[in-house]
């Protein structure tokens, strides 16, 4: 009695590990978004205490540039709704991912554990 998997279910294995490793892609993608997110958040706040007339330097590459608090803070807004789609986007497909990975383990599973007809 040979222990070899059947062509069907080796590629239901295969698929089941490349969804698993697409979802902690994701995950990492998701998590590195949410720090930026918050990070842009932490920004706007911190804008906000600021006086209209204070100097505000922004980092470009090495060096820091002055530039103007009402053109920092409407650049940090759209750079907040950017990261805010993105983080929904990377949610959804997160969500897709897991329920694939759910639906192809049910079928490994129903494949395992139905006897092989012939």
């Amino acid at each position: 009695m040979t222990s070899e998997l059947p062509p069907q279910i080796k590629n239901q294995l295969a698929q089941l590990q490349q969804i698993q490793q697409q979802a902690q892609a994701i995950a990492v993608q998701k998590n590195q978004v949410e720090i930026t997110l918050k990070e842009t958040e932490l920004a706007l706040e911190e804008l906000e205490k600021l006086t209209p007339d204070a100097v505000i330097y922004r980092a470009v590459g090495d060096l820091l540039i002055k530039t103007e608090r009402d053109k920092t803070k409407e650049s940090l807004k759209e750079r907040k709704d950017t990261l805010d789609l993105r983080l929904q986007t990377l949610a959804r497909q997160e969500e897709r991912a897991q329920k694939r990975f759910q639906q192809l383990q049910e079928q490994l599973r129903q494949a395992i554990g139905t006897p092989a007809a012939q």
